[in-house]
């Protein structure tokens, strides 16, 4: 969330920050709330120093007071939880302050391409999608995940389920050599911490899965577990930056998404994921944010896929980042908008969030001088298992249909190439 004096200072730069974020946030009710949110504060606090002023025994005239005044009080209490409910709903949904090299557009798709590593290559026959190729050999099965678990869930077999945790490996490998600690997390996370990292569990066009009758859900990414990790903490400056990699299941309903490519596992409801997140001091933030994304550049360049590298525009960033950056690899198999085969599909995100998340989670450092200020945090893709199969299968099948494995995961899956059509 962002902070709420900033809001009251800088209301026109809010309103215009809103507008380009297609953000309907109502800041005039927000201002309002807040300011009766003080009042009521006041009116409580008084009430309560006066209780404190009774000494010993009080008389029947003090008790009669004090009656007064606590039910006064309990009327009181009620209105500012009314308040402060209305004013958290708008609060939460405030966008972060955008970066000010963001493009600003209402387009979604109006993302600048900053970079193209490895050119698609020119094909000498028609390529097969993931699904082709993952009945030819064997590797996905669906109708029976169908039938045990429901639409867009799915079975790895044979190569694929190696490569699942080859890719693991591979990504965690790569992470811990950059200064990651490891992390395996729960794949339950508490509402309040969901809230708190920008993430809204409710409504009909929430992403996210409830666990009835508790408090807890299923998390979408383990950016919301690592994100949680330091929650209602105060870390030593010294200590940072704290840099974890995680590996999680994520569930998602894919709620609204029913205009978006979802062929295959590309938009499914489970999949697993390494997700690498920074605690940083504000100075260090951007700095950290380019590290993620050249880590994330790293692994991909390892695996041979071609890809490019996004800047999101203003209508395509999630509210708490004030950037974000995406890398898109090519996928033979998923169609174009002008029809033809062939096109970029999303496979990591990395997002600096500033200090957006650890406000609403109440995460701070103390420097050497005892000075409190909150972290910022920056969090980012190592890998969605999913995706990257659909960009590595596609990628690295050869004109007879075998698919070649990339040469850095051969050692973890002990073979260079897929090709159970022979079998």
């Amino acid at each position: 969330m962002l902070d709420i004096k900033y809001i009251r200072e800088h209301k026109k730069e809010v309103l215009d920050n809103c507008k380009n974020r297609g953000s309907k946030a109502d800041i005039e009710l927000l201002i309002k709330l807040d300011a009766e949110r003080s009042i009521l504060l006041g009116k409580i606090e008084n009430i309560r120093a006066g209780k404190n002023l009774v000494k010993g025994k009080p008389s029947q005239d003090q008790l009669e007071k004090l009656s007064e005044e606590k039910s006064t009080e309990s009327k009181l209490e009620k209105e500012l939880d009314r308040i402060e409910t209305e004013l958290k709903e708008i609060w939460f949904s405030v966008p972060n302050i955008t970066h000010p090299d963001v493009r600003i557009s209402d387009d979604e798709d109006d993302n600048p391409v900053l970079e193209i590593v490895k050119e698609p290559l020119k094909l000498n026959f028609v390529p097969k999608d993931h699904l082709e190729l993952a009945k030819l050999h064997d590797l996905i099965d669906f109708d029976r995940a169908t039938k045990v678990s429901g639409s867009k869930f799915y079975y790895l077999k044979n190569e694929l389920a190696q490569m699942e945790f080859a890719l693991i490996q591979y990504a965690l490998d790569i992470t811990i050599k950059n200064g990651y600690t490891p992390l395996s997390t729960p794949d339950l996370a508490k509402n309040d911490i969901l809230y708190g990292l920008g993430f809204n569990p409710r409504g009909e066009s929430t992403q996210v899965y409830n666990i009835s009758g508790t408090d807890l859900s299923l998390i979408g990414t383990a950016e919301i577990t690592i994100g949680g990790y330091h929650a209602g903490e105060v870390l030593e400056e010294v200590e940072l930056p704290k840099k974890y990699v995680a590996v999680s299941h994520c569930f998602r309903t894919e709620a609204g998404s029913y205009s978006k490519f979802s062929k295959g596992i590309f938009r499914v409801h489970q999949f697993t994921k390494i997700e690498m997140f920074q605690y940083v001091v504000p100075e260090n933030a951007e700095k950290a944010h380019q590290e993620i994304l050249n880590i994330e550049k790293e692994i991909f360049s390892g695996l041979e896929v071609p890809y490019r590298v996004i800047d999101h525009c203003t209508a395509d960033l999630g509210a708490p980042a004030i950037r974000t950056f995406d890398l898109e690899a090519w996928m033979p198999g998923k169609p174009n908008k002008d029809g033809t085969m062939g096109d970029w599909g999303e496979i990591t995100s990395t997002s600096n969030c500033t200090d957006y998340q650890s406000r609403a989670l109440n995460i701070k450092y103390k420097n050497i001088s005892g000075d409190k200020n909150f972290v910022y945090m920056i969090n980012g893709t190592a890998i969605a298992i999913t995706r990257a199969i659909i960009a590595i299968v596609e990628n690295c099948q050869q004109s007879d249909g075998s698919i070649l494995i990339p040469k850095v995961l051969e050692k973890y899956m002990n073979k260079k190439i897929i090709d159970r059509s022979s079998k």
